[in-house]
């Protein structure tokens, strides 16, 4: 258990080597501000560097994804319009971009040339902690309010902005309303019952004085996990964060934890709307169910969770994918299907789309029948092993996905560090797979864990969503009588 020489501002944690992934990981806490760092050390030369901040919006207004991009619009030592854009340009970066999930809102790069990684640390370090946040890039960013023909006052007012924009194409997909109606319903009372993208209808409710506010609170070192990866010493890059960045602060408590979700005590049915531009509605309609799990950051529960995943809907022999597939209730398995686990608490969702709203109980129906019918007669041992194979593949096998291999192992660690997990336990499986391993050889075990997570868990939501073909002039006429009253 060597560490590596680090810097003073820092406190070695605790350092653990992961054969699997040929790398070694240091972890180490900043003692002015609580800071934690995670480094991956490795003889790889694209270095990488990412930092991650819990951000837990309380509305839908999409502050944390508005601010993602204002973010990067300049900053206290690079005030210029788009240091990004610039820095994209003449760096030799193999990656750069910024991420909004749910709860966390994440800033990663990699290069190959140090030089390089150092300038583009430099960029990342001022525009994360000591952004501008200027009014003029929020509206651009953001939402305002123009005229239809910019220099005609007579003309009607609209709605412009970037994130209003993409949220307005992400919004008019079926599987983001569906996704969003369940989460929102399995999740009463924390983060997750907002859009964290943010809602159209509610984006231009967002003011300025709120976006900074936000930032303030979120983006500041005691809300933050940096995690590195690749061949660059500890020291460098820990004095870069202290120098740059670290020792203008002192620590704050954000209170940015994300609570665990009251249970609900009987199962819910929700019915909602999307809107359909075609006139034929027949078998148009989605119904899922969806489960509450328990934590992603418990790693034994996750593992189970995927190993269940993978019984019930690894491919067309696998029971409930099989049925899902061969029903005459809908048109083929949901498009949201399967296991969620970036979140705080993970869920579970089955289901079909090209369905009718009155075969609704039926499809919840089949699903909870065959859940049973899987619990009573048991899962072979050879399915068992070939799901656990492939979960021990996807482990150490380094997929293309666009994205250097380092920056994967960091964001498959991230939802870890970010809720106060072990994201260095989350990278060396191997002892949680023979844990896994060893309890799933008992042939009652995918049977009770079918009980245990589904059938018995009554924190549970049938959602029926239907195609509804006056919903999109509802919302614009709504739009445009929110806009003449501006006006």
């Amino acid at each position: 258990m060597s560490e590596s020489i680090h810097h003073p501002a820092f406190t070695f944690v605790r350092s653990q080597p992961i054969a699997a992934l040929n790398l070694t990981v240091d972890e180490y806490r900043h003692n002015a501000t609580g800071a934690r760092h995670f480094h991956l050390a490795t003889d790889d030369p694209q270095n990488v560097f990412l930092v991650g901040l819990r951000t837990v919006p309380e509305d839908s207004t999409g502050v944390a994804h508005i601010l993602e991009h204002t973010v990067l619009c300049g900053s206290e030592r690079f005030p210029v319009r788009d240091p990004f854009f610039m820095m994209i340009r003449r760096s030799l970066n193999t990656f750069m971009n910024a991420f909004t999930a749910s709860d966390w809102t994440a800033y990663p790069f990699a290069s190959v040339n140090v030089k390089d990684f150092y300038n583009l640390l430099d960029v990342y370090l001022d525009a994360v902690f000591f952004s501008r946040i200027d009014e003029r890039d929020f509206r651009q960013e953001g939402h305002r309010v123009e005229f239809t023909t910019p220099d005609d006052p007579s003309t009607p007012l609209t709605f412009k902005g970037v994130v209003f924009n993409e949220m307005k194409g992400a919004m008019s997909n079926p599987s983001s309303v569906l996704w969003q109606t369940l989460t929102s319903e399995l999740f009463p009372t924390t983060t997750y019952h907002y859009n964290s993208g943010g809602e159209p209808a509610e984006i231009p409710n967002l003011t300025y004085a709120q976006l900074k506010a936000f930032y303030q609170r979120f983006y500041h070192p005691s809300n933050a996990v940096f995690m590195t990866y690749g061949n660059l010493p500890v020291i460098d890059l820990q004095t870069q964060f202290e120098e740059k960045a670290l020792k203008r602060f002192t620590r704050i408590d954000p209170n940015s934890a994300v609570p665990i979700e009251q249970a609900l005590t009987s199962p819910r049915v929700v019915e909602e709307n999307y809107a359909l531009d075609e006139p034929d509605t027949a078998e148009k309609t989605h119904v899922v169910v969806g489960w509450l799990l328990g934590e992603s950051t418990d790693l034994d529960a996750a593992l189970e969770a995927q190993l269940l995943e993978g019984v019930l809907l690894e491919n067309s022999a696998s029971p409930l994918l099989r049925v899902l597939e061969t029903t005459d209730l809908g048109g083929s398995p949901s498009p949201i299907l399967g296991l969620e686990d970036s979140q705080r608490q993970m869920v579970f969702v089955a289901g079909v789309e090209g369905s009718e709203p009155d075969r609704a109980e039926a499809v919840e129906r089949l699903v909870l029948d065959t859940l049973t019918e899987i619990a009573e007669k048991g899962v072979p041992a050879d399915m068992i092993e070939s799901v656990l194979h492939q979960i021990e593949l996807s482990q150490r096998e380094v997929t293309g996905d666009g994205m250097p291999y380092g920056l994967q192992l960091i964001l498959h660690g991230l939802p870890a560090a970010i809720h106060d997990g072990d994201p260095i336990a989350v990278l060396d499986l191997e002892p949680a797979l023979a844990r896994l391993r060893k309890k799933a050889a008992d042939s009652q075990f995918i049977p009770n864990l079918i009980r245990k997570l589904l059938l018995d868990n009554t924190h549970r939501v049938r959602v029926v969503l239907k195609p509804d073909t006056e919903l999109s002039a509802r919302k614009q006429a709504a739009e445009q009588a929110r806009l003449a009253a501006m006006q």
